[in-house]
C-alpha cells in the first residue's frame, strides 16, 4: 500500500494556507500526521481489497520538513492475523513530502496464485497476474469484472468513473442500509459502506505507528 504526496514539501503551514495549518497542528488533527490524513486510507484499501486484519506493526515515523510537529513520511511493516493458517505480511508507505507525487493512491497484492495492482489516478483499470501467465487488464464494467463491482458502477465501460462516483456510491449503499431498517428489512448482504468500526481500526492503526515510531521501530500490537 502506498499514498505520496508532495504538496508538504516546505513549510506552507507558517504562511497560513488553512489545509496545511490544521493537518499539521496536533491540536486540531491528533497525534499522526501523514499517517492520519493519508496513511489511514491506504491502509484501509489494503485491508479492504486482502479482507485482511492487521495484529502488529512497526513504523518509522519522520517530520523532514524544520519545525513540523507532525510526521510528513511514513515507512511501516504490517503483520496480519492468519487466515486459513497463513498469515500474510504487508508495507505501507506514505508521504507528504515527495515531489512528483499529487494524490498517488496504490495498493498491490500479492499471493502463491498471482498479483493484482491498481492506482487511483488510473481507477478504471485493475492488473492482474495469474502466475506464470502474462498480464491481464481488466476494466470497470468490462468483461471479468463480476458482478459485485458491476452493482457499484454507473456508467458503462470505456466511459472514464472515479473519486467523485466512490463518495456517491458509499452514500448510496448507507442510504439503502437505512431504508431497509425503516422498513425493518434485512440489509442485502452485497450493501458495502464503511462503518464505524472501520473509523475505530484507523485511529488503532495511527496510535500503533506513532508508538512505534515512538520506539524505534519496535512492533506494536494493534
Amino acid at each position: 500500500m502506498e499514498y505520496p504526496q508532495d504538496w508538504l514539501t516546505e513549510n506552507i503551514e507558517q504562511s497560513g494556507q488553512k489545509q496545511a495549518a490544521w493537518r499539521t497542528d496536533p491540536a486540531r488533527s491528533g497525534a499522526g500526521g501523514s499517517t492520519g490524513d493519508i496513511g489511514t486510507h491506504a491502509y484501509n484499501l489494503g485491508a479492504f481489497v486482502s479482507g485482511l486484519e492487521l495484529e502488529e506493526l512497526a513504523a518509522d515515523l519522520d517530520s523532514f520538513v524544520a519545525g513540523r510537529k507532525l510526521d510528513d513520511n511514513a515507512h511501516v511493516m504490517m503483520r496480519f492475523k492468519k487466515k486459513d493458517g497463513e498469515r500474510a505480511k504487508g508495507l505501507l508507505w506514505c508521504s507528504q513530502v515527495a515531489p512528483g507525487h499529487e494524490n498517488g493512491l496504490m495498493v498491490r497484492v500479492y499471493g502463491t496464485k498471482g498479483g493484482l495492482e491498481w492506482t487511483q489516478k488510473d481507477p478504471n483499470y485493475l492488473w492482474y497476474t495469474p502466475f506464470g501467465e502474462p498480464k491481464r487488464l481488466l476494466t470497470r464494467a468490462g468483461a471479468g469484472s463480476g458482478p459485485a463491482a458491476a452493482r457499484v458502477s454507473r456508467i458503462p465501460s470505456g466511459h472514464p468513473e472515479g473519486y467523485l462516483e466512490g463518495f456517491a456510491n458509499i452514500y448510496t449503499e448507507a442510504a439503502r442500509a437505512i431504508f431497509a431498517k425503516r422498513k425493518g428489512e434485512a440489509i442485502d448482504a452485497a450493501v458495502t459502506y464503511p462503518t464505524i468500526d472501520d473509523g475505530m481500526k484507523g485511529m488503532a492503526f495511527v496510535d500503533a505507528c506513532v508508538q512505534s515510531s515512538k520506539r524505534n521501530g519496535a512492533w506494536v500490537k494493534v
